[in-house]
């Protein structure tokens, strides 16, 4: 049961109101994240700004679905786990096999599979990265812009991760147990 409150959409603050029936819009439905984020207007829309923005980049729907799930299974985040493995199959079409692999930050592809690689790197050294792991990055075919974006969608999912731990969100997708 969640920690935090999660209001009925017509229950959540008025400014809320419209960003959730975007959501819901785009969707099919509001999350409870999105709920929960929506007790307040402002991380709300800060939240799903900032996704949008990053929706628009040069990295693929299917590549910011791995990076949610490496970073989901490293910070041990099951709402965001079940959400980005539905989302993964559902709106980004990855196979089962590439959601698994995500996971643990692997893809057969050998472009995606150092993003993913860099990606964990950057939550697990909070930044830090060696020069090699940046060359790595960049010896794949990442140039700058893709390197910050990699890196703003970690940021990103760090967020909700950390969100929904303190919240402990009611998991309204099919349930991914962690690893």
């Amino acid at each position: 049961m969640s920690r935090l409150a999660i209001p009925a959409v017509e229950q959540s603050p008025a400014t809320s109101q419209p960003l959730l029936a975007a959501v819901n819009q785009q969707l099919g439905m509001v999350p409870n994240l999105m709920k929960l984020v929506g007790n307040s207007p402002a991380a709300l829309e800060g939240y799903l700004s900032l996704s949008g923005a990053l929706a628009k980049g040069s990295l693929s729907a299917q590549l910011r679905e791995r990076i949610a799930l490496t970073i989901a299974e490293y910070n041990g985040c099951d709402y965001c786990l079940a959400a980005h493995a539905y989302l993964g199959k559902n709106l980004a079409k990855l196979s089962d096999a590439e959601i698994d692999a995500a996971r643990d930050a692997h893809a057969t592809d050998a472009k995606t599979h150092a993003a993913l690689q860099f990606a964990l790197q950057v939550a697990q050294q909070r930044g830090r990265v060696s020069d090699a792991e940046l060359g790595y990055l960049r010896a794949a075919g990442f140039d700058d812009a893709a390197v910050i974006e990699i890196v703003l969608n970690v940021a990103v999912n760090v967020l909700t991760n950390y969100v929904n731990n303190v919240a402990h969100t009611d998991v309204d997708f099919p349930k991914v147990n962690p690893r």
